[in-house]
């Protein structure tokens, strides 16, 4: 991590809590934990949900093959810019309540993996209920997301649309955070879940 990254961070908490969720960026340790959890040879399409300084992306596009297709989406707009300047090669907007319009307007129908570390407690109903509609439907058929969290408030409302594989707790993390592992449900008529906290 840069050493600027944690104060343009804290710049972006302060200006917006409620967007940016977060005093620090991801630790080293949650950033790990979510790159562990993706079958990285399923993926070539892929959308990151919140990715603030890049701590997640920067694993991540070490694990992807060249030729994937990469979205982020940041709503800090100096976050987003010095990204810009780190990953020229990715696809930048910066509202995700447009995931399906942006993907389809690159040729996109389908994604095979979104990663999110949107604060969605402290959105409305309305916002939240919106985004995981999208990411649902953007989502192929065994589809992965892997959504973290400050606390299991997400869980009723991920069962109803997902299959969660598995919900981890990372401790060295501030604050400590929930990872929760879920697949789009490649049979929609039938809903399995199995977790582990």
């Amino acid at each position: 991590m840069k050493t600027y990254e944690p104060f343009l961070f804290l710049q972006g908490f302060l200006k917006n809590p409620k967007r940016v969720g977060s005093v620090l960026p991801s630790s080293k340790f949650l950033a790990n934990k979510i790159v562990q959890s993706v079958q990285w040879d399923e993926v070539k399409t892929i959308a990151e949900l919140g990715p603030g300084t890049g701590v997640i992306t920067r694993l991540m596009r070490a694990e992807l093959p060249k030729s994937a297709t990469v979205f982020l989406f940041e709503r800090d707009p100096k976050m987003r810019s010095n990204l810009k300047k780190t990953y020229p090669e990715f696809l930048f907007h910066s509202n995700a309540s447009y995931l399906l319009k942006r993907i389809h307007q690159e040729q996109i129908h389908q994604l095979d993996c979104i990663i999110s570390g949107l604060p969605f407690f402290n959105f409305s109903r309305e916002m939240r209920q919106n985004i995981l509609s999208q990411i649902h439907t953007a989502l192929r058929p065994g589809g992965t997301l892997v959504l973290y969290q400050h606390s299991l408030h997400m869980k009723k409302q991920l069962t109803e649309l997902f299959d969660i594989d598995k919900i981890e707790f990372v401790p060295l993390s501030f604050p400590p955070v929930f990872v929760y592992i879920c697949r789009k449900k490649k049979d929609e008529g039938h809903s399995e879940t199995r977790e582990s906290v």
